[in-house]
């Protein structure tokens, strides 16, 4: 009752937003001197995409530079292609620029519901969610102020121990570790300062902070990645990829040329701690480096590599160097809210001569109300990671675990600005032959879930 009850409040928080959100759809900071135009087709009538395009370029500002458009903006401080689509409320006055998006699952997942009384077995309601809020502006001709705050009521939604997800590892509770478990995301999951200083057209520098925020390490996190937008599930490698995406104390500079961005930080390597309400202690003991790459408006590229102290609780004594690669595609189809996107996502922890790879591609194709997504996940996984020390006593260096996932969903009803979808999602995991004694073969997962998100921009 108390979770139910958490839920109806988060999404009357959502809803509470909306009137003032969605009264501007198209909205961001104006250049100076120049006036704006809407553009409201009439029914029938459509809205030349280049056009659109060009106004976006010409009104709409990322975060961190006031020459690219908002469209690249990724998590922290990375990038996503140009031609990722929005799905937010937008509102804007004479100075500032605002934006709300976010995202809430209401579900049934069943994990490993084919082998029963096996490890993982797990079936229950569970409510993923979380939303950002954004504001900017300019600051004299060439600097832009941005401030961005995210929420989560993964804690309260979904219990200390988070949801079960078969497979799944890293952090604690109640001092252990939680494996076959996606961990609670904190309730202040970022709160961060950005100043940037174009130089000149093709020129940047820029300073983020964030208590908590997010280094220069690793992809676009999976919860803001277009390919991963409607599947409800965390993924098997977050700890190998992105899981700095809420970091307590991060600093970070960068300088872009062009289409070219070279980005440093220094920040807090301690993963968030069980108390999801609190501010950990901040410590910039580790640091991060990353280049980011947008060849075209379709493609983004980043290769990165952090140097991690002391990242789990649970392993006080070890240290990771965690290096990833990603690539991100987006393209437009002909219609309206039509589009697909994609990411192919290597990351690799190293410790103490110890190497584990995790490598995923995934891809979401929209057709207005429709949508199809799928998800191939490829990562190695230590017998601590997994469990199997001790009462199960199967060890080895590196398990290999698999996981095919496929999900389909459709727009049910929408409001201001705001749409419900319905959807059903079951996946298929390919183990190692030792593990089959604790999991059983082949383990099948599903769930079923309704989704409420902002509107398509």
């Amino acid at each position: 009752m108390k979770k139910t009850t958490s839920i109806l409040a988060f999404a009357g928080m959502i809803a509470t937003a909306l009137p003032a959100y969605s009264q501007h759809e198209h909205h961001a900071i104006p250049p100076k001197d120049t006036s704006r135009q809407e553009m409201h087709p009439k029914d029938g009538q459509q809205v030349n995409e280049h056009h659109v395009d060009a106004m976006e370029q010409q009104h709409m500002s990322h975060n961190f530079s006031l020459n690219l458009p908002m469209t690249r903006n990724g998590s922290g401080t990375g990038w996503q292609p140009d031609a990722t689509p929005m799905y937010a409320y937008m509102k804007h006055d004479k100075k500032w620029n605002y934006m709300l998006h976010g995202s809430l699952f209401l579900r049934y997942t069943a994990q490993n519901l084919s082998n029963r009384s096996k490890k993982g077995q797990e079936s229950r309601l569970s409510f993923p969610n979380w939303v950002m809020g954004m504001a900017q502006r300019e600051v004299g001709k060439n600097g832009l102020l941005v401030f961005r705050a995210m929420v989560s009521l993964d804690r309260l939604t979904d219990g200390g121990s988070g949801y079960p997800l078969l497979f799944q590892s890293g952090e604690t509770w109640k001092g252990e570790a939680l494996i076959d478990r996606q961990h609670p995301h904190d309730l202040i999951s970022e709160l961060a300062v950005g100043y940037t200083h174009r130089l000149n057209n093709k020129v940047d520098v820029s300073l983020y902070a964030g208590y908590p925020g997010e280094p220069a390490l690793g992809p676009t996190a999976f919860m803001h990645r277009m390919s991963a937008f409607n599947n409800p599930d965390a993924v098997l490698g977050h700890h190998w990829q992105d899981a700095t995406h809420i970091t307590f104390g991060v600093v970070t500079a960068g300088v872009r040329y062009g289409n070219l961005k070279l980005e440093g930080s220094s920040f807090t390597g301690r993963e968030p701690n069980e108390n999801r309400f609190n501010f950990d202690k901040p410590r910039f003991d580790s640091y991060s480096y990353r280049l980011l790459f947008n060849p075209s408006k379709n493609w983004a590229l980043q290769v990165s590599r952090g140097s991690i102290k002391s990242p789990e609780s649970g392993h006080p004594d070890q240290n990771v160097n965690r290096t990833t690669a990603s690539v991100q595609h987006s393209g437009k189809l002909n219609g309206a809210n039509r589009w697909v996107s994609s990411s192919l996502v290597w990351g690799n922890n190293a410790s103490k001569g110890h190497h584990e790879h995790s490598f995923l591609a995934e891809s979401n194709l929209q057709l207005n109300k429709w949508a199809f997504y799928g998800r191939y996940e490829f990562v190695q996984k230590s017998a601590h990671e997994l469990g199997t020390v001790g009462s199960h006593k199967i060890e080895k260096e590196k398990f290999p675990v698999s996981l095919f996932s496929f999900g389909v969903n459709r727009q049910i009803a929408s409001f201001n600005n705001t749409i419900l979808q319905a959807g059903a999602q079951a996946g298929l995991y390919k183990i190692d032959n030792l593990l089959n004694d604790i999991y059983g073969k082949s383990p099948v997962s599903g769930q079923v879930y309704l989704r409420i998100t902002p509107g398509h921009m």
